[in-house]
C-alpha cells in the first residue's frame, strides 16, 4: 500500500476505497501527529484527537484536494492546523470556565516533582509551563508556511541551507522570510502573553 501515490490514494479516497485509507493513514500519520505535538505539546493527551479529526476531516473532504495547489502532506497539514486552532479555542472557552485552566494539571504535576525531587525552583516551573503553552498558541495562529519554517528552524534544528535547498529558493530568501515569520511571532505572542 505503501507504492501508492499520493494522487493515487486521493482518487481512492474519492471512490471510497478502504486500501487507499489505509495507504493515507500508513504514510502520513506519523508525520502528522509529530505536527500536531509541535502545535499542541507532545504530553498532551489531545494530540490523538486532533490527529483523529485530521484523518477524517481529510477522509470526507478528499473530493477538494487539488494537487496543482500543493502536495498531500501540505494539505494535511492545513487540515491539521484548523483542527489545532480549533482545539486552542476549544481549550481557551473551557479555561474561562474552570478555575486554573489547562496549567493547573500541568502546574500540579510540576509542583509535585519540585517538591520530590527539588530540582527546579517552583515559580521557574510554573513560568515555563505557562511560557510553553504560549508560544503553542502563538505558533498556531501564525500563516501555515510560516508554522512550517519556524518549527523546521527552531524545534527540528534544521539549518536555513537546508530549508532552502528542500523548497528549491535561495538562502537569502528563506533568511527574509524566517526574519518576517519572527516578526509575525513577537506580534502574536505579545498579544497572547498580554490577555
Amino acid at each position: 500500500m505503501r507504492d501508492l501515490t499520493d494522487n493515487q490514494i486521493v482518487g481512492g479516497l474519492r471512490k471510497a476505497d478502504s486500501d487507499a485509507w489505509s495507504a493515507l493513514y500508513e504514510a502520513y500519520f506519523e508525520d502528522v501527529w509529530r505536527w500536531v505535538a509541535r502545535l499542541t505539546g507532545s504530553a498532551s493527551a489531545d494530540v490523538g484527537d486532533v490527529v483523529q479529526e485530521t484523518f477524517l476531516s481529510a477522509a470526507c473532504s478528499a473530493g477538494g484536494y487539488d494537487p496543482a495547489r500543493g502536495s498531500l502532506w501540505l494539505w494535511l497539514t492545513g487540515i491539521a492546523r484548523n483542527h489545532v486552532a480549533a482545539h486552542y479555542r476549544d481549550r481557551q472557552r473551557d479555561s474561562r470556565i474552570r478555575p486554573g485552566g489547562d496549567l493547573g494539571a500541568d502546574a500540579a504535576a510540576r509542583l509535585s516533582e519540585w517538591f520530590s525531587n527539588r530540582r527546579t525552583d517552583p515559580l521557574e516551573a510554573l513560568s515555563s509551563a505557562e511560557t510553553a503553552n504560549l508560544v503553542r498558541s502563538a505558533v498556531a495562529q501564525l500563516p501555515l508556511d510560516y508554522q512550517r519554517l519556524l518549527i523546521a528552524r527552531y524545534c527540528d534544528g534544521v539549518s536555513n541551507k537546508q530549508i532552502a535547498q528542500s523548497n528549491g529558493c535561495s538562502l537569502e530568501a528563506i533568511r527574509s522570510k524566517t526574519a518576517r515569520a519572527r516578526r509575525a511571532f513577537r506580534r502574536v505572542f505579545g498579544k497572547e502573553a498580554a490577555c
